[in-house]
């Protein structure tokens, strides 16, 4: 079963090797890659790949800067198989990561979306273990021993709007799921969450397994991490969170519907970034934080 992984580029071209070497070891050789380039301007990458002579990796750099969203778009009109990836630029597969991968779909033929286990590593590629990670992967995260964990639909949507403990750059989906979906506009901050719990309103299946075959780089000064601080993180969760509210008020689905309401991972996630934007965020950073916290 070839897999097709798709790595949307802009960012720091050694890291971008680095990724890309990782799929080249994998265990299981049945994948394609497919690295397109957002326009990052360093001409040596197109460079870099014009000397890999490995018929199953192609690289392709857009005539124009399309942006995040509408590069993953552009992944998603180019897949040709029943699964793929959109891996981070700067991410690393495990060798297994592959067969972890099939003997989940063996289990479970007909999951939208499947979450390996994952580790988390900093700029150096240390395992480092954040409290955000501790909480998604020690709390959030199902607890099924060694086997596979399966939500669908009303219990896929209310895991997820407890607290999004999925890391999307890890994550295998149905292809057809992709593009029966598409990414919400105006959420961009969010748009990865927004995704998947339209797949779960519609009775998508999520499977998780816990064996760990991927490391999600995690930067400390990444662009995440500045939308925490200018306020633009939280303002899009509470925005997403009161249509979620709606939708599952409107399926009658009352779990996911106090779940969106409470939204208390959520409220403890601004509680706890609060002291570092008090330090370095700006004042739409601080308002957005607070009214996170409190607001009803």
């Amino acid at each position: 079963m070839t897999i097709e992984i798709f790595v949307p580029f802009w960012g720091d071209p050694e890291l971008l090797y680095a990724t890309v070497e990782s799929v080249r070891q994998q265990d299981n050789s049945d994948w394609r890659l497919i690295v397109i380039d957002d326009c990052y301007p360093d001409e040596s990458v197109g460079a870099h790949f014009d000397g890999i002579d490995d018929p199953r990796i192609s690289y392709t750099r857009n005539a124009t800067n399309l942006g995040i969203t509408e590069n993953y778009r552009e992944a998603i009109r180019r897949a040709t198989t029943e699964h793929i990836v959109i891996l981070g630029c700067d991410d690393l597969l495990h060798p297994s990561y592959l067969d972890v991968v099939a003997r989940t779909i063996e289990v479970v033929p007909t999951a939208d979306v499947i979450q390996p286990g994952v580790d988390v590593i900093d700029e150096t590629g240390a395992i480092v273990r954040p409290l955000v990670d501790r909480v998604k992967q020690g709390i959030l995260a199902p607890r099924g021993g060694q086997g596979v964990a399966v939500l669908t639909g009303e219990q896929m949507a209310t895991s997820l709007i407890r607290g999004d403990w999925l890391y999307w750059p890890s994550l295998v989906f149905r292809t057809e799921a992709l593009r029966h979906f598409d990414f919400r506009d105006g959420l961009p901050i969010i748009q990865d969450l927004a995704l998947l719990m339209d797949i779960a309103f519609d009775g998508g299946t999520l499977a998780f397994s816990p064996t760990v075959c991927f490391s999600y780089r995690r930067h400390g000064g990444s662009a995440s991490q500045k939308t925490l601080l200018d306020g633009r993180r939280f303002r899009d969760e509470r925005t997403y969170y009161a249509l979620a509210r709606q939708i599952a008020h409107a399926k009658g689905w009352r779990r996911t519907e106090r779940a969106a309401r409470l939204r208390l991972m959520s409220r403890l996630h601004g509680v706890a970034e609060l002291p570092g934007v008090l330090r370095h965020g700006n004042r739409a950073g601080l308002e957005s934080t607070v009214a996170h916290i409190f607001a009803i």
